[in-house]
């Protein structure tokens, strides 16, 4: 048993066990447990090692770390997190069992990797917010289990915020889960060679900068981002494309993105359009372009062995290989084949396949003109699941597997940038931690079209918020189904078009009923604003006018999040820690500073109250009324309007 002092921090050996302690930028600390030594070779989120003030006194059997807002104490084996101006304790390391285990658990699975996991004291009354995006509808995650694994429209994330003043990166990719229990909070990590977590103390707003310090910034925001984004599944010719883009020209219509979906390419994996039905895309792209729209084209990371690109891929080594039998991933349909085919994914961990990829997309996309790329898939979609069975560039599939869509994102932001080209965003269906330095932003993925589904969004886009992605969004009306002539989904897309107004990206998508079977020559029911009747029609244009009026004010939130690491959509507290109420609200928001968000999402609802932290006056945006904070209000909500309050004279509109 050793302790020494280290550049920074200090190490603490007890037997074959490594802990070590480094200040890691201002108010946190980087902890790495190995056996037999800590590693720097292994995959993670943090980028760099930012600076520090730092104190480090260390003594026989205990050790003391001072850097900022953050006081780290070492005693009888374990770490204890405290907020060094209060003395208040934000976090403990504790014991499994009295005897052994430890709080932290090594546990072999062969060749030097093991299932670890880290055990840390559970505080009556703590709320816990981040880890990505969930479908179980809740903001504070106190109490769940949550799997540390990529799925459609699960996206994990492992960083948590929490409300006793601290922030926790889980810094590895592995697959595994956290439980945040009552009698203790465990991270869990099925095969991985070490221990690797961040810890940052503050109030939500110091804990988000410090976040984006140590993982990356958001590039700057592209302003004709800010409007609105046209998407149906799918397009199915280049002159069907256009002609929607042309009627909302036509009819007057705001439009900054309209997107070609899935099965426009030849073969999957090929990255071209298929001439058949996009005879001259170049074409198309400047017909767009004086429109003032940009072209988006979705690019799936999965490969058809119909491909060209499916031979030499495969001898060059470039897709993800797998342990036990061929590298096949998942079935897919593919044009000229009837039936699914067994399909691969790129190994984007490999700079070899991203250079590649890119290549193709270059070559096929980008050089007819197409600068937005929607990255669907890149989970990746794995059918079945099965990343234990996985290898690749990086590692086993177990231990960097949810790392796979910052890398995908990677390829197609270092593509970009080295064709001198400065605004960069892709739209995913996965992230990880570090994700939002590569321009990526993230939807909520395939969800149900029901009441329901848009009050889980409201939360799980909460918390992508807190988990460092200020760049998100939903499909607007929901992915899977929506009848158009239903007056209850009327109902719903209107409000699903006014709560997508207020959130950072404005966008349509879905596949509309009438419900057809998966096929390259499918497409989904009308999907456009006019798509829902004439009352809806109003109604939805009333939303797109108010987020015209508001892009200044976006585009202003998407800069000071680029520049500070804030999110735009963030939950009340972040702005009112001091408002004891503001942590118990989950179903409003603040859009910046000074916009506070209340979406109805209850079928036939046309009232909702709505909590107004405390510390400021708040105006209803439809009546003029002037509220003190620190009360709740009744407010209206006809089908036209949702309730929206302006802060202490402030102008966002």
């Amino acid at each position: 048993m050793g302790l020494r002092e280290i550049s920074g921090g200090f190490d603490w050996r007890d037997g074959h066990q490594v802990v070590r302690v480094e200040a890691w930028g201002p108010d946190a600390v980087r902890v790495r447990v190995g056996l037999t030594g800590v590693r720097d070779d292994v995959p993670g989120a943090l980028v760099g090692r930012p600076d520090a003030e730092v104190e480090v006194k260390v003594g026989q059997a205990s050790a003391v770390l001072v850097n900022g807002k953050l006081r780290v104490e070492l005693g009888e084996g374990l770490l204890r997190f405290v907020r060094e101006d209060t003395q208040t304790e934000l976090l403990a390391e504790e014991r499994i069992h009295f005897w052994w285990p430890g709080s932290r658990l090594f546990t072999s699975t062969g060749n030097g990797y093991h299932r670890v996991a880290q055990n840390f004291r559970a505080y009556d009354g703590e709320r816990l917010f981040g880890l990505g995006q969930h479908q179980h509808g809740l903001l504070d995650q106190k109490g769940a289990v949550v799997e540390l694994v990529q799925r459609n429209a699960e996206v994990t994330i492992p960083f948590l915020v929490s409300s006793r003043g601290y922030g926790l990166l889980w810094n590895t990719p592995a697959v595994g889960r956290v439980e945040l229990g009552r009698t203790g909070t465990r991270w869990v990590s099925d095969s991985a060679r070490q221990i690797d977590y961040w810890l940052t103390a503050g109030d939500p707003a110091d804990v988000l900068r410090n976040y984006a310090d140590a993982t990356g910034h958001a590039p700057e925001f592209p302003e004709w981002a800010a409007g609105f984004w046209q998407s149906k599944l799918r397009y199915r010719s280049q002159e069907e494309l256009l002609a929607v883009a042309r009627e909302y020209r036509d009819r007057g219509l705001p439009l900054s993105v309209i997107v070609v979906d899935f099965f426009h390419w030849t073969h999957l994996g090929e990255w071209r359009f298929d001439p058949a039905e996009w005879p001259d895309p170049a074409a198309a792209v400047r017909e767009l372009d004086g429109m003032g729209v940009k072209l988006m084209v979705s690019v799936w990371p999965s490969v058809s062995p119909l491909s060209e690109n499916y031979p030499v891929m495969l001898e060059r080594g470039l897709f993800i290989a797998t342990e036990q039998g061929p590298p096949v991933h998942a079935d897919w349909p593919d044009k000229g084949v009837e039936g699914e085919v067994g399909v691969s994914f790129y190994d984007a961990s490999n700079p070899e396949a991203r250079a590649f990829v890119w290549d193709r997309v270059k070559r096929n996309y980008y050089d007819h003109g197409v600068r937005v790329w929607w990255l669907d898939a890149c989970e990746p979609e794995l059918k079945p699941g099965a990343p234990e069975n996985l290898l690749t560039h990086d590692g086993p599939g177990l231990e960097v597997l949810n790392a796979y869509p910052v890398n995908n994102a990677r390829a197609f932001f270092e593509g970009m940038r080295a064709e001198g080209e400065t605004e960069i965003i892709t739209l995913n269906r996965s992230a990880w931690a570090g994700s939002q330095r590569y321009g990526a932003a993230l939807w909520s993925g395939d969800i149900p079209a029901t009441f329901e589904s848009l009050g889980a969004q409201i939360r799980a886009g909460l918390n992508v918020a807190l988990s460092g992605i200020p760049w998100w969004t939903t499909d607007i009306g929901g992915f899977h189904g929506g009848d158009q002539a239903s007056p209850e989904y009327r109902e719903l897309i209107v409000r699903w078009f006014q709560y997508g107004a207020l959130c950072p990206l404005f966008r349509l998508h879905g596949f509309r009923d009438p419900d057809v079977p998966l096929h390259p020559t499918m497409t989904g029911g009308p999907n456009e604003v006019w798509s829902y009747g004439d009352e809806a029609y109003e109604h939805i244009t009333a939303a797109m006018r108010l987020r015209e009026r508001l892009r200044p004010y976006v585009l202003e939130q998407m800069r000071v999040a680029t520049e500070t690491g804030l999110p735009p959509m963030r939950p009340l507290f972040v702005d009112f820690p001091h408002d004891e109420a503001a942590w118990a609200v989950d179903d409003q928001f603040l859009f910046g500073p000074d916009l506070l968000v209340a979406p109805v999402y209850r079928h036939g609802e046309r009232s909702r109250e709505v909590r107004l932290p405390a510390g400021a006056r708040w105006t209803d945006h439809a009546t003029g009324e002037v509220h003190e904070g620190g009360r709740t209000v009744l407010a209206d909500a006809p089908l036209h309007r949702i309730p929206l309050f302006v802060r202490d004279g402030a102008q966002p509109f």
